[in-house]
């Protein structure tokens, strides 16, 4: 096999889920249900995953779904089913004055795109890279910050516990 024609079939599977992201987010923000736009956030989140492991950063591929997906997305979920709020569609989510973002969602996008291209240019990745080392990276992480990850975990639990305590009717 080719470089060349792995660089095609990466750049085909880039665009197919940069697309899949995309039709995600636009639904993250038309959806007129909580729950089903979190879902479609998670979809986003998956194919942010994917990208990584595309660029071969599997231990980032795999902390995204941990963390973002596994942890943040389940307790984002806890929260909207915990609260006493209606889960089902509602109609006023808008703001009256939404078409006032759309300027200046276009402007930051314009800046955007501006500074990435005067601080990169035309800079392209080096093909030839040293494969990267999970284990080494996991264990420099891990090794001296185990303890508060630790710890994190068991406020994450409190938040959880707490929530149900709240929401729990007596």
């Amino acid at each position: 096999m080719v470089a060349a024609d792995l660089l095609v079939a990466q750049n085909v599977g880039f665009y197919l889920i940069a697309a899949i992201m995309v039709i995600g987010a636009l639904r993250v923000v038309t959806s007129n249900n909580v729950v089903h736009a979190a879902l479609w956030l998670v979809v986003v989140l998956a194919g942010a995953a994917a990208q990584y492991v595309l660029l071969a950063a599997e231990f980032v591929a795999i902390t995204q779904v941990l963390v973002y997906i596994g942890a943040v997305m389940v307790l984002f979920l806890f929260g909207t089913m915990l609260t006493r709020a209606r889960i089902g569609a509602e109609t006023d989510l808008n703001n009256k004055n939404w078409l006032l973002g759309v300027p200046v969602a276009v402007l930051m996008l314009a800046t955007m795109v501006i500074a990435l291209n005067d601080g990169f240019g035309n800079e392209q990745l080096p093909l030839d890279a040293a494969p990267v080392d999970t284990m080494a990276i996991s264990d420099q992480i891990f090794g001296p910050y185990l303890l508060p990850f630790w710890a994190l975990s068991f406020v994450l639990l409190a938040a959880v516990i707490g929530a149900i305590v709240l929401a729990r009717k007596d």
